[in-house]
């Protein structure tokens, strides 16, 4: 029998409702909203999320301040971004690639780093082709909508940890311990492949891949004719290594756009200015990408990222910056030296993985179930915040099913908090002594 159906679209006894893409159907939390409300519901310590639990420089908040007022700052900015903002990239790249940068054609200014890495994406992918990007587990969670958004498909090549004569269960390993085995990503390339991502310093790993390592992928690129897409918005953030733009190899500019941000740079995540640099024959596409998708990004803050590039520099911000997150990370890692637990020393970012593989949780501890379906890592994440008082993010989530198991025994901490929040923090963590059991 058919149902009839009114003029509000109505049939008779029940309601029709359009029917959202399978996609974002699901109404479940995303992992950074279910950790935030897991503290907050007992007053954790928030080391989970990468923002800044502390104010910005001075200098950077007059910035934003005087480009507020100025009346021009209140309208559109041109799509690829104020020219004061160019000019000031375009310095800073000039000076990182060693080669000039032309503002007019190998820039463009996004609404954070995350949009520029969406604008490539939607440049260089096609919808219905099946094409592929590769990415290095574990990715940062953001990557893979952006690909499928665009019509590509990821896959995964994990970075596994090679250390012949030390336990990660049992002992502190390097960041650069988590090594790219080349054949395997080689041979995940096929004539689908589009695009390699390329995270470094590496989120959440803190590993700043080598000049070898970068000249093994470069080169690997270069023999299928793949675009780098490299995301390089910790690049101030490195503790006592190099950090090396891909783009600076032989031959790698040619093929790679380079993403940044000001969030990141200047601690100011918040305001969601980020950019891409390339050749003007990447950077146009992906300038045409962003023009659809957000026009433009913010105008104040626009001139306020490029006031503070120009006072960074009398203010010697970076390298001060850099010495302070250095010292809040060995304050980190002391902490989690004296409770017992080993971690993954990183070279470069804000993010500690600890290995809680020691900690035993009672057999019948009850999880919600929001948690239970979710697996082992997020419960090892719950149990932490619950017991102890502090949170995490379980990096399971930057992992693709196949090589979820390989993060199992992690939880990933920020260290960019207050040294009032990393001393709360190791008060609380006291406590978990006494879960802790031998590892075998």
């Amino acid at each position: 029998m058919t149902l009839s159906t009114n003029a509000a679209g109505e049939s008779q006894g029940r309601r029709r409702t359009p029917v959202p893409s399978p996609q974002y159907a699901s109404t479940g939390l995303d992992v950074w909203t279910m950790m935030n409300q897991v503290a907050a519901s007992v007053n954790a310590v928030n080391l989970g999320q990468g923002y800044m639990s502390y104010p910005p420089k001075e200098f950077i908040k007059r910035a934003a301040q005087e480009a507020l007022v100025e009346n021009t700052h209140n309208q559109y900015a041109p799509p690829r971004g104020r020219p004061g903002l160019l000019e000031q990239v375009g310095i800073h790249f000039a000076n990182r690639l060693a080669r000039p940068i032309d503002a007019s054609s190998e820039l463009s200014i996004h609404a954070g780093a995350n949009e520029a890495l969406l604008s490539v994406f939607t440049a260089f992918l096609e919808h219905g082709k099946g094409q592929e990007v590769i990415l290095m587990e574990p990715a940062f969670d953001q990557y893979t909508p952006n690909i499928i958004m665009s019509g590509g498909k990821p896959v995964y090549v994990p970075l596994r940890v090679q250390c012949a004569d030390k336990d990660p269960a049992k002992d502190v390993i390097s960041s650069h311990d988590w090594k790219l085995d080349m054949e395997e990503l080689e041979a995940a390339i096929n004539e689908n492949t589009r695009i390699i991502v390329v995270n470094t310093p590496h989120n959440p790993v803190g590993k700043v891949f080598s000049r070898e390592e970068l000249e093994q992928i470069g080169a690997i690129a270069a023999r299928h004719n793949l675009l780098i897409l490299a995301d390089e918005v910790y690049e101030h953030l490195t503790y006592g290594v190099e950090h090396i733009s891909i783009a600076t190899l032989p031959g790698m500019w040619e093929r790679t756009v380079t993403v940044g941000s000001a969030g990141k740079m200047f601690g100011v995540t918040g305001w969601r200015v980020g950019w891409s640099v390339g050749p003007a024959e990447l950077i146009q596409p992906t300038l045409s990408a962003h023009t659809r998708i957000v026009f433009t990004s913010n105008t104040p803050l626009q001139e306020g990222v490029a006031s503070a590039f120009k006072l960074a520099k009398e203010n010697d911000f970076l390298n001060i910056q850099r010495q302070e997150y250095e010292r809040r990370r060995n304050r980190l890692m002391a902490i989690f030296d004296d409770v017992g637990l080993p971690y993954v020393v990183p070279d470069g970012a804000y993010y500690l993985l600890v290995n809680a593989a020691a900690i035993k949780i009672p057999n019948d501890y009850k999880f919600p179930d929001f948690i239970e379906e979710r697996g082992a890592n997020f419960k090892l994440v719950y149990f932490f915040i619950k017991e102890f008082g502090v949170s995490g993010i379980p990096p399971t989530e930057f992992y693709s099913e196949p090589h979820k198991h390989l993060a199992n025994d992690y939880i990933r901490f920020a260290f960019c908090k207050t040294d009032e929040g990393l001393d709360e923090a190791a008060k609380c963590l006291q406590s978990l002594k006494r879960y802790l059991q031998e590892t075998s």
